[in-house]
């Protein structure tokens, strides 16, 4: 056992041999291990004389911390040309052109909607959110829609159970804000509503926009007066609007407003139709039985109400042809949006 104790040479060697940390831990290993060479001395120390197993021992020691210095020092060398060999490979070359990174841009229809919040905030209102999954009494009865309306039909709404739906529109707000707040009520009501309709200029998901004022000797001007500042602000400030009789359960009198042709300036043009105004939203008077049905006295109260779809908003205001294009995710269209 005595010559077993000359592997001072041997684990030198092996260690100076050693590349990286990796291998220099394993040659540490196979002589400082449990399993290693110099720990099987120590467990072959029952074979020797009583006598001689002090000196021995003493051997064995002295051999294990001669090792660790030795490996100690190879490791502080190995650690530092690695440190040096990482520091050479993240090395920046202050001299090389900077990477570019793409900037993103808001969607053309979140652009639109904060727009809209903005211009209606402006002028008092506050933002109310109501639930996307409606009963179907905040989203039609109470609305004053008959149970024979159309719009309740299979293929115009979606039924998730007898009495819930995906809301067909932020209408259904007003009746949850009238039946909680007393007026005077200013509210703007945006979300996305769901239709099963498809086509170039509808989705069976789109994002609307309701808004709804309740005071008293509220009337149809009053409306008419804030919409021409709407069209003002969002398309250009020689827009006007007309209204035009039309017909919503929950509104009396009801009216579609259209809004003069921003691209030609009412003089008629493709885009228009070549009648020189364009539909962008539907409005009306409170029904007197939707205030009733939110407990507002109608004789004490009047109030006018108005939804429009966001991406309809967004189609005119940037010349967006298809609606498809919205909900693509194409970067190519969405680049075009930029400030």
């Amino acid at each position: 056992m005595e010559e077993d104790l000359d592997l001072l040479q041997e684990a030198t060697q092996e260690a100076e041999a050693a590349e990286d940390s990796h291998s220099l831990y394993e040659v540490k290993m196979k002589f400082l291990g449990r399993t290693g060479k110099v720990t099987a001395l120590l467990k072959g120390m029952k074979e020797l004389a009583q006598e001689a197993r002090p000196a021995f021992g003493k051997k064995v020691n002295a051999l294990r911390e001669a090792l660790e210095e030795k490996f100690a020092a190879l490791e502080e060398k190995i650690k530092a040309k690695e440190l040096q060999k990482k520091l050479k490979s993240e090395d920046v070359d202050v001299t090389m052109p900077g990477r570019k990174h793409r900037e993103g841009t808001l969607h053309p229809v979140t652009r639109v909607k904060d727009q809209l919040i903005d211009l209606f905030a402006g002028m008092g209102f506050e933002v109310f959110e109501g639930p996307e999954i409606e009963s179907d009494y905040y989203n039609f009865t109470a609305l004053n829609t008959p149970a024979d309306h159309p719009a309740r039909d299979m293929q115009d709404t979606f039924y998730l159970t007898e009495k819930f739906l995906l809301r067909t529109q932020t209408s259904a707000g007003q009746i949850r804000v009238m039946e909680k707040k007393k007026p005077p009520i200013k509210i703007l009501s945006p979300g996305r509503v769901f239709r099963s309709d498809d086509d170039a200029t509808h989705s069976p998901m789109f994002h609307q926009m309701e808004g709804l004022v309740v005071d008293r000797h509220i009337t149809l001007c009053d409306l008419q007066g804030m919409l021409d500042e709407f069209a003002k602000k969002m398309f250009s400030e020689t827009s006007k609007t007309r209204l035009r009789p039309s017909y919503f359960p929950f509104t009396e009198p009801s009216v579609e407003v259209d809004v003069s042709c921003a691209s030609c300036g009412g003089k008629g043009c493709p885009l228009c139709k070549g009648t020189g105004w364009i539909e962008v939203l539907g409005a009306g008077m409170v029904n007197r039985k939707v205030l009733e049905n939110c407990g507002v006295d109608p004789d004490e109260y009047s109030g006018f109400a108005f939804g429009m779809g966001i991406e309809r908003i967004a189609m005119l205001k940037y010349g967006i042809n298809n609606i498809k294009l919205l909900t693509e995710n194409d970067v190519r269209f969405l680049e075009q949006f930029k400030d």
